[in-house]
């Protein structure tokens, strides 16, 4: 008698496991298949290491009985969360169950997600966010927006202290989005993952403008247009394998130092393809990307944002096992000119690094800020100070190397030595100036120019400039004053990148006591 209750349990327990599993029954994961999507357990599956998933809060219902809801009701009530391992890394995560209800949140499901986060933070380990949900629980009214703001407490409690990478593989709308929109990263899936405030039909209604859910919040757009979303993925195999590539790189917290990352690439090896990398006309472009991969391990570098703002790069790398985080300027694209986007995107990566303690290599060709009405008007003033803010306020181990040229308020903002990088290292093509030749002879000889024409002005003009470049066309100005540290040949950037970083590992800075600072926002 005694082992048939035993038994009754065990298959009452087997059953509840089996319904939760389920979801919103098969017809709707069937749907779900058939757009190209995977269930939320599908994707726990193929995010995390095999076997390492550990459920939270299995048979959590909600306790609505507005509109008919006491009677339908959803194990797990549209989320599943618990723990698990990516890359034998431990790491917390939800995923919203869009087969129940569109994923749409409840209190429920608000508080189990609260729930994991607060595990997180307490246990000092990243949190994922798999979204896929159209928005709150009708039904429920203000306790779905309160749980809204619950979650949005805990991503500003937890920003800084561990990392929070948000997976769009669904709708993302109105009060939903600004969850993701505090995290670290957003990966979004192309045709299948979309991100608004105001969907399509509202937009027409108030604004009488006609646009597609694709134009308006896809994943092209918020990786190209509008800056929201870092990565952009062909299908969900490929966004979880670009989360575990990221994984790599990151922490589990700032209380944690990062360990190695293995390479058989030898930090003694030459650059020998940048010996002659860097054009001697210095208007000829050249793609700052190869020199990154040439110098990095294994030619491995995880590229972060690559859509937006390509006149600046920025991305991680190791060298020598040292993960580091990269930003460079982009001579391919605007000859590499900061301007809004690209100072706001160099910024925050800055600011991520600097708060999990990830050392910043800055490679600089930048002759400027973008001249232009639209720039001023759009506040390039403001947006190009968050660089410089990030930069400054930095405290982990920063290299830069000027390439070729850095011009004006630009060489300032990109980590110079005068906002206290570490280490300022130049190739001998380097040139720092406040501005270029030319610009520079119209400006201080325009007296001296201003009466001759013809072959006389030219010759003039062509000898000042010759004159100028002379003076400013090479790095050893700046290295008699001491804000280079060493110039280096190119091939041999490599070992003198290790070197400087291996010292560089234990470096501390005592800041003034503040509560924060006032960054431009």
């Amino acid at each position: 008698m005694t082992t048939d209750i035993l038994q009754e349990k065990r298959n009452l327990l087997a059953e509840l496991r089996e319904k939760a599993a389920m979801g919103g029954g098969a017809a709707r994961i069937e749907k779900q298949h058939e757009q190209g999507k995977f269930t939320a357990r599908e994707r726990i599956e193929r995010l995390l290491d095999p076997g390492s998933f550990l459920e939270f809060d299995r048979f959590v219902v909600h306790h609505c009985t507005s509109f008919g809801m006491d009677k339908n009701k959803y194990l797990g009530d549209g989320v599943i969360t618990g723990i698990g391992e990516i890359n034998g890394q431990k790491v917390a995560l939800y995923s919203q169950d869009f087969t129940c209800w569109g994923g749409a949140l409840g209190a429920a499901h608000a508080k189990k997600i609260c729930k994991i986060m607060d595990f997180a933070l307490e246990n000092r380990i990243p949190v994922i966010g798999i979204n896929d949900s159209g928005g709150a629980r009708i039904q429920e009214g203000v306790e779905s927006l309160a749980g809204y703001a619950d979650i949005f407490y805990r991503n500003v409690k937890c920003s800084g202290v561990i990392p929070q990478i948000s997976l769009i593989m669904g709708p993302c709308a109105g009060g939903a989005v600004y969850s993701p929109a505090i995290t670290d990263f957003i990966f979004m899936v192309d045709k299948t993952s979309y991100m608004f405030v105001t969907g399509p039909d509202v937009i027409k209604t108030v604004t009488h403008e006609e646009v597609t859910k694709e134009d308006l919040g896809g994943a092209a757009t918020h990786n190209e247009k509008s800056g929201v979303a870092q990565f952009n993925c062909l299908d969900e195999n490929e966004c979880f394998e670009r989360v575990r590539e990221l994984m790599a790189y990151l922490p589990a917290s700032n209380y944690r130092k990062q360990e190695a990352k293995e390479t058989a690439d030898s930090v003694f090896r030459d650059n020998t393809k940048l010996k002659e990398f860097i054009p001697a006309n210095p208007k000829k472009p050249y793609d700052m990307k190869e020199l990154i991969i040439d110098v990095v391990d294994d030619g491995s570098f995880l590229e972060v944002h690559k859509d937006y703002a390509k006149n600046i790069i920025c991305g991680f790398a190791s060298v020598g096992g040292i993960k580091i985080g990269i930003v460079a300027n982009q001579p391919q694209v605007l000859a590499g000119v900061l301007d809004i986007d690209s100072s706001r995107k160099a910024a925050r990566f800055v600011r991520f690094c600097d708060a999990f303690d990830i050392p910043i290599l800055t490679l600089v060709d930048v002759p400027g800020f973008l001249p232009g009405t639209t720039q001023e008007y759009g506040g390039i003033i403001t947006h190009g100070s968050k660089l410089l803010f990030a930069y400054a306020e930095a405290t982990v181990p920063m290299i830069t190397l000027i390439t070729r040229k850095a011009y004006g308020g630009a060489y300032d903002v990109m980590a110079s030595k005068h906002i206290k990088a570490d280490v300022n290292l130049a190739y001998p093509t380097a040139e720092i100036a406040v501005m270029g030749a030319e610009g520079a002879v119209n400006i201080i000889f325009r007296n001296e120019l201003k009466g001759l024409e013809g072959e006389a002005f030219d010759k003039k003009k062509a000898d000042l400039v010759k004159d100028y470049e002379t003076r400013f066309n090479n790095p050893y100005r700046a290295a008699e004053l001491g804000y280079l540290d060493a110039v280096i040949y190119p091939e041999e950037t490599r070992k003198r990148l290790f070197e400087y970083f291996t010292v560089l590992k234990d470096k501390k800075v005592e800041l003034p006591q503040r509560k924060h600072g006032n960054i431009q926002l």
